[in-house]
């Protein structure tokens, strides 16, 4: 049988093609969405997707696509991007392309193609990364703005982590656009430990993501498909057969026809595969095994040299795969129809001549790098060698290919390459004079791409192993710079120990250079953090002084915002504007971002401690666009959004804090930045009642774990939450043991956000301890007073804790109210409630109850409830047709309801149902007209249904 075996005819998948329809038409009118298209090898995936594509571009949708390939999971980084960005360039040029990004911006991506000039010179491994992930995000909202987008990526089981990476944070923050990204991979080939699963998983939990499973073809449709490939009817008994042995896989319905009628049938999927390729001449089927060695695609140079072939020759060789759709013709080169086919034909290589062509392959490359697309020459050399398992250039283009995965911010590929190299060393007897470095070099670059890539285990792995081959004396400057990366994982990870690293290391380099510098930098920090501020403003300072004598302006920016901070915590917070200031202007004049967003988040923290806090709100607006702009946003403008979000939380904005916490959350921040964005969401989860949501937050950053904190900051924040945790959960004795070893152990910030506010929760600990034992509680206020009285408050936000702290409540009320903080205004209003006559109880409870109802904090509201029964004060009226709205059942429901209980407490506790409670619940919300349990507990608390 001459002539292509697949069919012109578009063959079922009329649901599967009018969801993705439907995805894409919802996406074009609300907000971006993903579609996970699985299914089995050969079911149909790209068939399906291609017609949609079709469709979609017939619509007037922009329609980019790239694929991943087996080579990827080797270290190929970003291979579908690179094709996108290729496509792009194609279309539109790569100076329109660069237009639509932030200036300079196109210089991250010029590490992916090279049409965007020189890369640029900022390889901050901390950042860099994360910053190339907002960049193509940016680049494809500019591309969306413009009209509706379609991006396919095909093959992800095949991915490179990388590639895994970006496609998780791509799906997680394309929000507001009209575009579609549309996934394909083989659901068959997804063992346990598949390293898409995880991904795969994620993906399913976020919302605007759908999944649809190809199905193999029904017997009726593989009626259909061989008539559209015959041309005619085919006979029934000659369908049922097919069918049966293809089991409805379209890609063996295929093979199958094109076996011809001679009555013999393959016994293996192999076989049935393999003989499309048997039946073509014998110069073709060679030529197809050595494209199959090049990969699923290889250029027409590149082939013509490994094959020797003249363009001629090579051509009239080839044609008669093209002409049987074994391969097809694609971009200057040829791909292979489908990647069971290069598969079946790769695995007919024998051993030598598997070895042979793979060897060929690299050399080929290695000779003219141009055979191959811009920037894939040294990891298809590197694979090359690898699978030709020459040991020797094996290992030296892996080592080549890793510096290359660096400059592309492919960390993750840069140490799977590493680790060949490693796994390599000891078959190759000179290897370090072959690659020009040690094994412990090897070590150390494997640390840093983990680091980097936030392998923090994986680098400490690789950073004792370094260690355990260095000397302290023969390799001092080494042997510091690994401490330095072992301390900085060890706190990445909250693990004790980094600072007693650090010293070490301050030991080993003694003199004035830049690994000193570097360690200064780190010890004098982590000292300032650790409220030793004496000790590291006096390194701090050092290493300022030798960074200026080598004319290092970066890192003297970097200094002073170190200086700034111990000013901070000392609660000398002008002093940290002014300094921060500094270092902002050397980062404009420098053009780096990273200093620049660092300056402005550590002023966004200084306003709020003093008090100014919407002026910290527009400040971190600002920062946050700009760190938009400079690529930074999931790293550093997270970080300011936290900051950004204890403003709102002080100033009573709680759900937009809310919102900006999941936000940014969404966004898979690193884990110090996640604990701080969830000591936040904590504190308003505590003070509207959410003990559920409060309880696993808790637990998640250790507040309730009993270890101290090594740094002042982690350990008053994580030590005050724990006293208001043991306080709303009526357990105030533990609450006394808590505060007691907290004012025991160690000396507190004199920052109005730390030091003053976990006293004021101290004394009310004392005082909610006070009658279950009152020796105790009566010297832990002796106790937190000799605390006061070393602590001189300088601002606003640290007199009013101090009137707090001193009983002065009406005054620290009145504070409060001047700040625009309501939740401490209505809590000192409760305080200052008590002794007064009832005219004067009634108004400051009522005051301070309509603030909670406006937070809907309900625990304040219950105290306040409760205050006003014993005054016997009404707080406010009831309209009778509130209450006449509910049944009694609801009532009970409601009353349950506030309690915090869930819909199965409730069920068990009235012996109903949970599905009763359910409706009961959703009736309440509709009477009410609220849309969350919270909105009704407070409702009812704002209504003193149950006063």
């Amino acid at each position: 049988m001459m002539g292509r075996a697949v069919s012109p005819v578009f063959v079922g998948r009329e649901t599967e093609l009018g969801l993705l329809g439907e995805i894409f038409d919802q996406a074009r009118k609300q907000a971006a969405a993903a579609v996970l298209v699985g299914g089995e090898a050969g079911v149909g995936k790209t068939r399906l997707v291609t017609r949609f594509a079709e469709q979609a571009a017939a619509d007037g949708a922009q329609v980019f696509a790239g694929g991943c390939v087996e080579l990827s999971t080797e270290g190929l980084a970003y291979a579908p991007f690179t094709a996108v960005l290729r496509q792009l360039v194609r279309d539109m040029g790569a100076a329109d392309v660069a237009a639509l990004l932030p200036e300079g911006a196109a210089r991250d991506l010029a590490r992916l193609l090279p049409e965007f000039g020189e890369p640029s010179g900022d390889v901050e491994t901390d950042t860099a990364r994360a910053r190339l992930f907002e960049q193509i995000l940016t680049l494809l909202e500019r591309l969306a703005e413009r009209r509706p987008m379609v991006l396919i990526i095909e093959d992800v089981h095949w991915a490179d982590r990388s590639s895994r990476d970006l496609i998780a944070f791509l799906s997680r923050n394309v929000s507001a656009i009209p575009m579609l990204m549309v996934l394909t991979y083989r659901s068959d080939e997804l063992h346990r430990t598949h390293p898409l699963r995880p991904v795969l998983a994620e993906l399913n939990r976020v919302d605007g993501i759908t999944k649809v499973e190809v199905p193999r073809f029904t017997e009726d449709e593989v009626a259909r498909q061989m008539t559209g490939i015959l041309g005619a009817i085919p006979a029934y008994g000659r369908v049922s057969t097919i069918f049966d042995r293809s089991a409805g896989i379209p890609l063996f319905v295929e093979a199958l026809l094109d076996c011809g009628h001679d009555g013999t049938l393959p016994e293996s999927l192999h076989d049935l595969i393999i003989g499309q390729v048997e039946r073509l001449p014998d110069e073709t089927q060679r030529l197809l095994r050595i494209a199959a060695a090049g990969g699923n695609r290889v250029g027409h140079p590149l082939l013509c040299a490994v094959s020797g072939l003249s363009e001629s020759d090579l051509e009239d060789a080839i044609r008669p795969a093209v002409a049987r759709n074994v391969l097809q013709v694609a971009d200057g080169g040829y791909i292979f129809r489908h990647a069971l086919i290069r598969e079946a034909v790769h695995d007919e290589l024998l051993p030598g001549e598997h070895a042979r062509l793979h060897a060929r392959f690299a050399q080929e490359i290695d000779r003219d790098r141009a055979l191959v697309p811009p920037g894939r020459a040294a990891i298809e050399i590197a694979h090359h060698w690898h699978s030709a398992r020459d040991d020797l250039w094996a290992l030296i283009s892996a080592w080549e290919a890793s510096e290359k995965a660096t400059k592309a911010f492919a960390y993750t590929e840069k140490v799977q390459l590493l680790e060949r190299v490693l796994t390599l060393w000891d078959k190759v007897p000179d290897a370090a004079e072959r690659i020009g470095a040690d094994h412990t070099t090897v070590l150390e670059r494997a640390s840093e791409g983990a680091y980097a890539a936030g392998d923090v285990d994986r680098a400490l792995k690789y950073v004792k192993a370094a260690l355990a081959e260095l000397d302290d004396e023969t390799a001092p400057e080494r042997v510091a710079e690994l401490l330095v990366r072992m301390a900085s994982c060890k706190k990445e990870r909250g693990r004790p120990g980094p600072i007693e690293h650090l010293r070490r290391a301050e030991r080993l380099v003694p003199l004035p250079s830049e690994t000193r510098t570097l360690v200064l930098t780190r010890l004098g920090t982590l000292l300032i953090m650790a409220d030793e501020i004496v000790e590291g403003t006096a390194l701090t300072t050092e290493a300022l002084r030798i960074a200026r004598e080598m004319g290092d302006e970066c890192r003297e920016a970097d200094l002073l915002m170190n200086l700034s901070l111990g000013h901070s915590i000392n609660d000398d917070l002008e002093a940290a504007l002014a300094v921060n200031a500094r270092a902002q202007a050397i980062g404009t004049r420098l053009k780096t971002g990273r200093v620049v967003l660092r300056a402005l988040a550590n002023n966004v923290d200084a306003l709020e401690n003093l008090g100014r806090s919407e002026e910290a709100v527009d400040l971190a607006v600002e920062a946050e666009k700009l760190a938009r702009e400079y690529g930074r946003y999931r790293n550093q403008g997270v970080f300011i959004a936290n900051n950004r979000a204890e403003a709102l939380e002080s100033l009573g904005r709680w759900d937009e804090a809310i919102d900006l916490i999941n936000r940014s959350l969404m966004l898979d921040p690193s884990p110090l930045n996640r604990w701080h964005l969830l000591r936040v969401r904590i504190q308003i989860g505590m003070a509207r009642g959410e003990r559920e949501q409060a309880l696993a937050d808790l637990t998640e950053v250790g507040a309730l774990s009993g270890r101290t904190e090594e740094y002042t900051q982690e350990r008053i924040l994580n030590t005050r939450a724990a006293l208001q945790w043991h306080l709303l959960t009526g357990d105030p004795e533990a609450a006394l043991t808590k505060a007691e070893k907290a004012l025991n152990s160690w000396p507190l910030s004199r920052k109005p956000m730390l030091g003053w506010r976990l006293l004021a929760t101290t004394y009310r600990v004392s005082d909610a301890a006070l009658p279950i034992s009152p020796n105790r509680a009566t010297a832990l206020r002796a106790r937190a007073d000799d605390f006061r009285a070393t602590m001189h408050a300088k601002g606003p936000v640290g007199e009013a804790y101090e009137r707090e702290c001193h009983g002065e409540f009406e005054a620290a009320a009145a504070c409060w109210a001047v700040l625009k903080r309501p939740y401490q205004r209505a809590r000192n209003l409760i305080m200052a409630a008590d002794g007064l006559h009832r005219e004067g109880v009634a108004i400051r409870l009522r005051t301070a109850h309509a603030i909670a109802a406006d937070l809907r904090a309900v625990p304040l509201m219950e105290q306040i409830e409760a205050q006003a029964r014993r005054a016997g004060i009404a707080l406010t009226d009831v309209p009778a047709e509130t209450t006449a709205l509910l049944t009694p059942r609801e009532v009970e429901v409601l009353r349950l309801l506030t309690e915090g209980r869930s819909n199965r407490d409730i069920a068990q506790t009235l012996t109903i149902s949970a599905k009763t409670a359910s409706v009961h619940v959703s009736n309440i919300l509709a009477k009410l007209s609220v849309s969350t349990r919270g909105e009704a507990a407070a409702a009812a608390h704002r209504l003193s249904l149950f006063t």
